[in-house]
């Protein structure tokens, strides 16, 4: 993708963001899009083939990235600036939540939450079965891992809202403590 493609994408992107801040996905138009993003309707339909395909393209791009992140605790953001990036994954991509870039937090919480929940929880879903059950588990053996991966992740996007209803007053490590007192036990 060449760099006018990117910049086009990203207007897309931040346009649809702005307008989910203000009112739930199901009465946005592809029409109030592009007019947002000061694109027209054929550079829209050449990066998206309907406002679903964006919905799930914007979810893959917010969660792909802070998944990443959480998986690469050298990608920092520059939030440690001491040097000492967390050992824990969990506290890591809490740490990029707390960064709320794109508005991520207010998507989770907002009028369009389900979509942004559920995508969450999906892309969750995979660090959990990877970074944790895979390398930890020790308990509970005859419990299928499916339903493990499932119900690890679907506590901590709960362990997300409540922060966020909370008005996110415990640090990304506190939350990290309580989430993993919570889950060591199980595996």
């Amino acid at each position: 993708m060449d760099r006018r493609q990117k910049k086009t994408r990203a207007a897309i992107f931040e346009a649809f963001s702005t307008l989910l801040a203000q009112k739930s996905y199901s009465k946005i138009t592809v029409q109030e899009i592009i007019d947002t993003a000061n694109v027209g309707r054929t550079t829209f339909y050449a990066h998206f083939e309907a406002k679903d395909d964006l919905l799930k393209a914007l979810c893959e791009e917010l969660f792909g990235h802070i998944i990443q992140s959480a998986q690469d605790c050298t990608h920092t953001h520059g939030l440690y600036s001491d040097g000492s990036a967390p050992k824990s994954m969990f506290c890591h991509l809490l740490h990029h939540l707390q960064e709320d870039e794109h508005h991520i937090l207010a998507l989770l919480s907002g009028e369009s939450s389900e979509w942004f929940l559920r995508c969450f929880k999906d892309s969750l879903c995979e660090l959990i079965q990877t970074q944790l059950v895979n390398q930890h588990r020790t308990n509970n053996l005859d419990i299928p891992q499916d339903f493990l991966v499932n119900h690890i992740s679907g506590t901590f996007v709960e362990m997300v809202l409540w922060w966020i209803r909370g008005k996110r007053r415990q640090t990304p490590e506190q939350l990290d403590r309580y989430f993993r007192a919570v889950i060591e036990p199980i595996l």
